[in-house]
Parts: structure tokens; sequence; C-alpha cells
């Protein structure tokens, strides 16, 4: 059974940094392309980021284009979201996601309903 366990979120301030953290257990992260979502109180669940099997296969929202940076350790079975130059707007919980592939692909995929596996969730707060 997959699980992920995300990290690393807190409270930041405005311009600052944070770097998240999901930890995929029970199958080898080499098998998923991976996806970042957010929601914020009030909000529908957005995509932030995604990765596909191929570190170099990525897909930013254009509203952290620049600041936020996904990446993939295989060796370590963990993905990350790099948040620079964090904003108020910014704040939410953040989810991984992750999607099997059964043959080798460099699709990326932004929609929540591509993916099958979910984590709990880690708080971002941004304070002005």
């Amino acid at each position: 059974q997959v699980q992920l366990v995300e990290s690393g979120g807190g409270l930041v301030q405005a311009g600052g940094s944070l770097r998240l953290s999901c930890a995929i257990s029970g199958r080898a992260l080499s098998r998923y392309a991976m996806g970042w979502f957010r929601q914020a109180p009030g909000k529908e669940r957005e995509s932030v980021a995604a990765i596909g099997l191929s570190p170099a296969s990525t897909y930013y929202a254009d509203s952290v284009k620049v600041r936020f940076t996904i990446s993939r350790d295989d060796t370590k079975n963990t993905v990350y979201l790099q948040m620079n130059s964090l904003k108020p707007e910014d704040t939410a919980v953040y989810y991984c996601a992750a999607k099997s592939q059964i043959y080798y692909s460099n699709d990326v995929y932004a929609a929540a309903s591509s993916y099958e596996y979910w984590g709990q969730g880690t708080q971002v707060t941004v304070s002005s």
C-alpha cells in the first residue's frame, strides 16, 4: 500500500522560503509521477506543480512560476517543493499526490483527478 507523508510546512514571513518534502513508502518513487496541490480556506484545491518520471518534466501553475521548484530524489523516495519569495496568498494546506506509471513516460499531470494517492497535507502560513 502506498503512503505519502508531507513535512516541512510552517509559519514564515512574506519573502521567506520553505522546502516541503513528500516521502513515499510502500512502493518505489521511480514508478510514480508526482504533484503538489494546495487548498486555502474557502477555496478549491489547486495544482501548484507536478513532475514526471523524468526530473526534467515539470509543470508549474502561473502563480508560482519562478518562485517554486519541484524536484525528486528517487534514491530517497522523496519529492520536494522549494518555495521562495513566499507571499501571503501562498497560505494553504499543501498536499502531495502520486500517480502510478505502468510504462515510462515524460508526461506530467496537473489535474487532481489524475492522481491515485494523496498525503495528509502540511500547513503553510505566510504572514505579511
